[in-house]
């Protein structure tokens, strides 16, 4: 560990020190510290949340078949998240990874960047979100509503292949949004901060004395992000990097920008929902090969669908949901080339490459309580991926393209999942999938089993085993030209075993465990022949354990404190090599207490552990915090919050990619932003 990483660490230990003596001290008259005093009453006043990602209907955490956390509207406002990605860095036994363009989620030990995160299914509402080209989980600005409409995010561990095919590989992400009951009105919002960051946003909710609800919302999102990035790979000054130059600075190349739309209508059992997301980012890291220090490179992803869904009880036992749908995707890249020789004047050109999907299809799912011991659920999902399309080119006078490639496919899925009470403390899930692609790797089956115990009302124990997979997608198929000479791809496939314990007690504290092992065969990954021509195939095997432990405090005084440590183990089966981008340790800290005049003051901290890069480098371990100060209601309609990012400025890095020259890419600074929130 290095000197001032220890220096980071002895200040947040003491931070950490009297964040919990003040937290004990708002409580030592409302909190009776011996457990044991406590009555059957007060030992029965159990508050726990609900799921409904992990069965597809509404459960209670406890007796989901899969280990859940929900992280809640008042906690992404408390600890002033942004993104997606800032609500699962905070979440047990996940990080995430930035390259400056798009960031990645880890998992349990495996994250690859440049994947797209396409082995997590991310949903709004239960709709599928990740796109039908890279099978990409956005957790940017590039394909989420934003979090103020959101009214929790359900963290999903394990596979769930068995009720969502592809894609749920190691977890399902379903954001529940908001209704427009909940706004009531009209709520305006406007945010600044450093680096030039400035946000607004609109939203109008209501539901109206005839049943009918409605909400609508619009903002916008501008950021001129870093002015100044020193990447030493570009240092012409002690670098033999081609490309370097300018000192290995990148100047005033970190914009973004992006729009989002999103209204949800809804009377009787009938709801309509549509969604918009348009994002540009320049790129600074000169990302394949391309020209260093050039203000051309940039991505855009715009990400839309708009779905009609109907939802109906049949008497007091039976349940009909049903859904159709129509999605878009669109990609584009901007690389700059310069395609002089050695020593020749410059010549530049402009590389594109774009990708366009657009799908539709319906889902329809049928639950029903038999007696008071089955819960069964049959269900079946069709999708028509009716235009996939990538293309690649020099925009030169003509056009040079390196790929044009136009198909279409359609997928069929069929599940069932029986939930029996064996007794009055026993409870076995037992849930199977089949789906059918159009393309040539045929069918697949998979499965999912949970066997919940209770011993008492206020503990779970779950043996929990899934199987999950990922079908290669067009972009892994079809992008490089090579492909065609190579073998076909065959889905990667996982195995997961798990025990959870969770034990609440009281209406206070939370306590759980989590141990867990994974086997992943015939992992997709991007190769070369001996001319370095690129393509992929299925070379890689991953085996991995770990074990999670977390404990959470709710006070009466609203104060909130919860830990978690996350030991995890992943490895490559071929090589016996840690896989890159897998932090052996993590470590956070949630800690939220009212302070004057009920302002809110919220500590997050976090530890990453080192971990090594695709170029068998390493990635320093580090410390990050964040401090948020949220005043509600200051006066009447007014709301304030207050951010620190990377409170004690550490410096950190994430490990690159193969698509950079970079072994690691550093992160920013500490960080301000400031929001207004009026509602009227």
């Amino acid at each position: 560990m290095s000197t001032s990483l220890r220096a980071r660490s002895r200040m947040l230990l003491v931070g950490w020190s009297l964040a919990l003596a003040t937290a004990a001290r708002a409580q030592q008259v409302a909190d009776n510290p011996n457990l044991a005093d406590l009555s059957i009453e007060e030992l029965m006043q159990v508050r726990v949340d609900s799921v409904y990602g992990a069965s597809k209907h509404e459960q209670k955490v406890t007796q989901a078949p899969s280990s859940v956390t929900i992280v809640t509207a008042d906690q992404i406002r408390r600890f002033g998240y942004r993104t997606l990605a800032d609500v699962l860095r905070g979440v047990r036994g996940f990080y995430v990874s930035d390259d400056r363009n798009y960031q990645y989620v880890g998992v349990r030990g495996f994250l690859r960047p440049g994947d797209y995160n396409s082995r997590i299914l991310v949903t709004i509402d239960g709709h599928r979100m990740n796109d039908s080209i890279y099978d990409g989980a956005y957790a940017g600005r590039e394909g989420v509503v934003d979090l103020e409409l959101v009214e929790r995010v359900e963290v999903i561990r394990g596979p769930s292949s068995s009720l969502y095919g592809s894609s749920a590989f190691f977890g399902v992400i379903n954001i529940i949004t908001k209704r427009g009951a909940q706004f009531d009105g009209i709520e305006m919002a406007g945010e600044g901060g450093s680096f030039d960051t400035r946000r607004g946003r609109a939203t109008y909710g209501a539901r109206y004395a005839n049943g009918f609800e409605w909400l609508a919302s619009a903002s916008r999102y501008a950021s001129d992000g870093a002015s100044h990035l020193y990447f030493p790979e570009f240092d012409q000054r002690g670098s033999d990097e081609p490309r370097a130059a300018n000192d290995g600075v990148a100047n005033r190349l970190d914009d973004e920008d992006a729009d989002s739309v999103f209204t949800k209508l809804s009377y009787g059992s009938w709801s309509l929902a549509a969604f918009f997301n348009d994002r540009n980012k320049q790129v600074p890291t000169a990302s394949f090969d391309t020209i260093f220090n050039d203000p051309r490179e940039q991505t855009r992803d715009r990400r839309s669908y708009v779905e009609l869904s109907y939802d109906r009880r049949i008497g007091e036992t039976i349940e009909l949901q049903a859904r159709a749908f129509y999605d878009d995707y669109l990609y584009s890249g901007a690389y700059p080339y310069d395609l002089a020789e050695q020593g020749a004047p410059p010549d530049p050109a402009m590389y594109r490459d774009s990708a366009i999907g657009k799908w539709f299809g319906t889902e329809w799912q049928l639950s029903a309580q038999l007696g008071s011991r089955h819960a069964l659920q049959v269900g079946g999902e069709y999708r028509d991926n009716r235009r996939e399309y990538q293309d690649a080119y020099y925009d030169l006078e003509p056009r040079v393209y390196d790929l044009q490639d136009v198909r279409s496919s359609d997928t069929l899925g069929l599940y069932a999942q029986d939930e029996v009470r064996l007794n009055d403390k026993l409870v076995l899930t037992a849930g199977l999938r089949f789906d059918r692609y159009s393309d040539n790797f045929g069918s697949t089956l998979n499965p999912r089993m949970g066997l919940i115990y209770s011993p008492s009302p206020t503990a779970t124990l779950k043996a929990l085993y899934g199987q999950a997979f990922r079908a290669p997608n067009a972009y892994e198929r079809f992008y490089n030209a090579e492909q065609f000479n190579q073998p076909a791809l065959n889905p990667e496939t996982i195995k997961t075993y798990e025990l959870v314990y969770e034990q609440y007690l009281g209406h206070r504290y939370r306590v759980g465990v989590a141990a867990y092992y994974y086997d992943v065969n015939e992992l997709i990954t991007q190769t070369q022949t001996a001319l370095g021509d690129p393509y992929f195939a299925n070379l890689d095997e991953v085996r991995a354990n770990g074990i999670e432990l977390e404990a959470e405090s709710r006070f009466d005084s609203g104060a909130r404190l919860a830990v978690s440590y996350t030991l995890q183990k992943a490895r490559d089966d071929v090589s016996g090599l840690q896989l890159s981008s897998s932090p052996h340790h993590l470590a956070k800290l949630h800690l939220s207490v009212p302070t004057y005049r009920e302002v809110l003051a919220s500590l997050e901290v976090q530890y990453n552990g080192s971990s090594r890069t695709i170029r068998a480098g390493r990635a320093d371990g580090f410390v990050t915090a964040n401090l948020t100060l949220l005043g509600e209601r200051l006066v009447r309609g007014l709301d304030l919050s207050l951010g620190l990012y990377n409170l004690f400025d550490a410096r950190y890095v994430y490990p690159g990619s193969g698509d950079n020259v970079q072994d690691v890419i550093e992160q920013n600074g500490r960080t301000l932003q400031g929001k207004l929130t009026y509602r009227f």
